[in-house]
Formats: C-alpha cells, structure tokens, sequence
C-alpha cells in the first residue's frame, strides 16, 4: 500500500468492479472513513463494515449492483488532487460531474463534502476525486 489512501481507495473500489466482487477490504483511516461515509450517503455503495485484525483495522465496503448483468453505481472514478500537485477550487469554479449526475468529493474547511454540499455553504477547497 502507497501513501495516497484515497487513490488506493479508488483503486480498490475499481478492480473489484472489474472482477465483479461484491466486498472490498481497505485500511482505516479518517479520510477513507469520510470518504466512505459520502459514498454510502449518496447510494455508490451499499454498507460499510469496521473490523480490526490484531493492531489494524480496516473497512469492509459492499458495493451495490443492478440487475441481472451486475452493472455497478460507480461507473468511473478519477483522482484530481494529488501529493504532488494539489488543485484547489472556490466554490464558484467547483466543477459539475456529468451535469449533476456524478459527485465531486472536496476536503473543505469544514471536513470532506461532496460538491453540492460545498456549493450550497459557499466554501471551496482541494478537489479530491469525482465519481459517476
């Protein structure tokens, strides 16, 4: 495991999907406990479970499918702000994912938020990721 625990969560979240696995196991930590949290709320995963193993714990995230063909909520999902270059937005210029169909997750002054969450309190922040 790196030292970005959202683009590992993001890559988690996507291999799974590829291999149409309906549990992803991904370290605990209080971004991706946020992050996840945001998920959940608007409907990309179906729970989320806390287990610890010894001294680590870790998430157990169940994701959410449709149908008999297993399509999955969480069609793409993209890393924009990273170690080494962090992109930030006021709440003006933060961006609409697929006209509102998707969500972008910001790390605000008042925690991690989705963006209409951002855009109805009027604060901007570091673009974390976008989801559709």
């Amino acid at each position: 495991m790196g030292n970005d625990t959202i683009a590992n969560l993001m890559t988690y979240i996507r291999n799974a999907d590829m291999v149409k696995k309906k549990t992803v196991r991904v370290a605990a930590t209080i971004i991706t406990e946020n992050i996840t949290r945001i998920l959940l709320r608007e409907g990309f995963i179906e729970d989320v479970r806390k287990h610890r193993e010894g001294k680590q714990s870790f998430f157990v995230l169940t994701s959410k499918s449709r149908g008999r063909t297993q399509k999955r909520y969480i069609t793409a999902s993209k890393r924009i702000s990273k170690p080494g270059l962090r992109i930030y937005s006021n709440s003006r210029e933060i961006p609409k994912v697929l006209g509102g169909m998707g969500i972008a997750i910001l790390s605000t002054s008042q925690g991690i938020m989705t963006d209409r969450e951002a855009r109805q309190k009027k604060i901007g922040g570091e673009l974390l990721c976008i989801l559709w």
